[in-house]
């Protein structure tokens, strides 16, 4: 059994993650990754032991790739093609009827939503997004949630399997204390940390509003990400007067030392499957914040994990920042985190989430 995954290649969040940690789980003889272009999904993929091949384009819009695409599925005998992403899925539907392989996908995101704010070129690549998913031949959903939408669009219950994304969990890491002085903190502070593309899905903005209500100098948010509205964004709290309240971090490797030092993991998404860096969150024992998207209700239960708001609520969200910190004053937050972790832990595995892979690619070529 042989099997390409397709993804674009310049990923940065959750879904680059849930790429290159699935393959690393896979018999490395039968899977390989296929990327448009170099990145930091392709760099930590081949620091993984993963074979990756880019077709790189000259532009986004550059079509020549297939025709190299398919003759390389033809010659390396691939028995299955799992594409990741629009771009992926959207390509997958130009070579479908030239490849003999079975094609699927993962679903990371919300279709509808996946070109939010992109203007009339949004609405384009929303509708083709849509016409690929009718032609591909099985479906994994990050969440029972993201089943149901695939089911409103037309596709069949059969042809969708719900798979929750899993980590190799391991110990927390000690608070790693240099970051205190790196990062121009205290260890009183609470720090709230948000782990997520600069994307206007990803709620931000609410996040920021919600923190000049709270007016405390003793709060510090990190924004670790990057993403097409980093200058929007570093405008909007300049406008607030949170310069010394938020720090912009961009891209980071030290996910779990920035947790290390964390007092809550915030997520204020209007639209996700189920986010892998609350899973990330929950190994360091960081209890969480989050907008009731996806599968997150499955993960977080309130009280004893944390908090799950209603989307785009700025009022309830702001009520449970606060109520977080008072907890963080009376010490008796750390308990959410911990009862977090413990119920992940036997619940989300990255081997659960290999081995249910591997038994659905079995049966598409029987």
């Amino acid at each position: 059994m042989k099997v390409l995954h397709l993804i674009s290649g310049g990923e940065t969040g959750g879904s680059r993650k849930h790429v290159v940690t699935l393959l690393s789980r896979l018999p490395k003889e039968e899977v390989c990754l296929a990327v448009f272009q170099e990145g930091a999904l392709a760099q930590e993929a081949r620091e993984s032991g993963i074979r990756v091949e880019v077709f790189a384009q000259s532009s986004r819009y550059d079509l020549s790739v297939l025709k190299r695409l398919v003759t390389f599925i033809g010659v390396e005998g691939f028995d299955i093609l799992h594409t990741h992403g629009p771009r992926a899925n959207f390509f997958g539907s130009f070579i479908k009827h030239k490849i003999s392989c079975k094609w699927m996908t993962t679903i990371h995101s919300d279709p509808m939503l996946d070109f939010m704010k992109s203007g009339i070129k949004g609405k384009v690549f929303t509708k083709l997004n849509l016409f690929s998913l009718k032609r591909i031949d099985y479906f994994f959903a990050v969440s029972e949630r993201f089943k149901e939408n695939l089911m409103k669009f037309g596709i069949s219950e059969e042809k969708i399997q719900a798979i929750y994304n899993g980590i190799e969990f391991t110990a927390p890491v000690e608070k790693t204390n240099h970051l205190y002085e790196e990062l121009n903190l205290s260890e009183d502070d609470f720090v709230m940390t948000m782990v997520a593309r600069l994307h206007p899905i990803k709620g931000h903005e609410m996040v920021l509003n919600s923190l000049k209500q709270l007016n405390n100098p003793s709060i510090k948010l990190l924004l670790v990400g990057d993403g097409p509205i980093r200058n929007e964004l570093e405008q909007i709290a300049d406008k607030l007067d949170l310069g010394k309240n938020v720090r912009f971090l961009g891209f980071r490797k030290d996910i779990q030392e920035i947790y290390s030092i964390s007092s809550i993991s915030l997520l204020a998404s209007f639209s996700e499957s189920f986010p892998l860096v609350l899973l990330e969150a929950a190994n360091e024992q960081v209890p969480i914040i989050t907008t009731d998207v996806g599968g997150v209700r499955e993960l977080v239960k309130p009280p004893l994990h944390g908090w799950v708001v209603p989307v785009d609520n700025q009022p309830k969200y702001q009520e449970a920042m606060e109520e977080a910190y008072q907890l963080h004053v009376e010490k008796t937050l750390p308990l959410k985190g911990q009862n977090l972790r413990t119920y992940a832990e036997s619940t989300y595995s990255l081997q659960h989430l290999a081995e249910l892979t591997r038994e659905t690619y079995k049966k598409m070529i029987i």
